[in-house]
């Protein structure tokens, strides 16, 4: 049986293809009719040719939901007709990092819709554990936002963030907005930075205790100024280039933490001083660790509400037209969906 699935072929070479539509052949396994998926940074940087681990062709897409149209024999934790996510990260379970509990950064990491093909296409085949289990109160296009979250919630974990804690977040986008929200429940005093004019006042409207728009201030001088010239107790870097970077370093407290979650291959020039005199923790954070039951009981309970943060759904056949408007520079968008039948 034919179903359509949307894949790169080659670097900007997009398609809409017909492919066979998988079928359950292990008994843990479960086929999932897809509903929604989002366009993510890490798909473009596919589309574009610049992603350091993706080969081609690919069907693209790692943050997907949907219903479960059928399952395996020995299935228990889903039923047919479940609104589920699927989780991404796929782990081997026996390296090092497994076995450390750190399977997102496993020696044999794969990413469904980066190392193997992922969410969109109109089913997708997954074993049970990559499931979990939706409020069919939450509308699909909303609860594709888990998936962001969950590198939210996880940058905030790495940085051991607590209520008592100044944080600063170097970008607004997407990934920072969520970053942001989670801090702020966890009680922390949020500072957060950007360029575009639209985001600086969505996360003001998110509860951002100060907004720094780097066009017109100089951020290191507010950040000092608002801290009596202490510094921030955790800078959070997801602008990640070479200045960043060394600002994260200026603006830590003694005993503070760095988080850097871009892939940037640029080097950065930053002195040890700094970093051994304050004794400060550099850590990098990728994907989510185990994540995902915390992220989406807050999605079911409505105690993160990110419907305001998608600016616009597409249907899948439409996915040059989302790729054209994510590609125009004048269009300040936020977080795009694309919608299944």
């Amino acid at each position: 049986m034919i179903m359509k699935a949307i894949k790169v072929v080659s670097p900007y070479n997009i398609e809409i293809c017909d492919v066979e539509k998988p079928e359950i052949k292990n008994s843990k396994e479960v086929l999932v009719k897809i509903k929604a998926t989002g366009i993510c940074g890490s798909d473009i940087h596919i589309y574009h040719g610049t992603s350091p681990v993706a080969t081609y062709p690919r069907i693209i897409g790692h943050e997907a939901v949907g219903i479960v149209e059928e399952v395996g024999t020995d299935v228990s934790k889903v039923k047919v007709g479940d609104h589920v996510i699927i989780d991404p990260v796929v782990s081997c379970g026996a390296c090092y990092a497994c076995k450390a509990g750190r399977s997102n950064v496993c020696a044999s990491l794969k990413v469904r819709g980066v190392h193997e093909d992922g969410g969109y296409r109109e089913f997708s085949l997954v074993p049970e554990d990559a499931l979990h289990i939706l409020s069919k109160d939450l509308p699909f296009e909303e609860a594709v936002m888990i998936e962001p979250f969950t590198i939210g919630a996880q940058v905030c974990s790495r940085g051991e963030i607590k209520k008592e804690d100044t944080v600063f977040i170097m970008g607004a986008g997407p990934v920072g907005q969520c970053i942001l929200q989670v801090a702020k429940k966890i009680g922390a005093k949020c500072m957060i930075s950007d360029l575009v004019g639209s985001r600086l006042e969505k996360v003001k409207a998110l509860g951002a205790d100060r907004v720094i728009d780097v066009s017109r201030e100089n951020a290191n001088d507010v950040i000092m100024k608002e801290t009596n010239n202490q510094g921030v107790n955790v800078v959070i870097d997801a602008v990640c280039n070479k200045k960043s970077f060394e600002d994260a370093v200026n603006l830590t407290t003694p005993a503070g933490r760095i988080i850097v979650i871009g892939f940037s291959k640029e080097p950065s020039e930053i002195a040890q001083l700094g970093i051994t005199a304050k004794e400060l923790d550099i850590r990098g954070s990728r994907l989510h660790n185990h994540k995902f039951p915390q992220v989406v009981n807050w999605f079911n309970n409505k105690e993160i509400v990110a419907k305001d943060m998608i600016s616009h759904v597409f249907h899948f056949t439409e996915i040059k037209d989302a790729i054209l408007l994510i590609e125009d520079q004048n269009i300040e968008n936020q977080k795009i969906i694309l919608k299944f039948d």
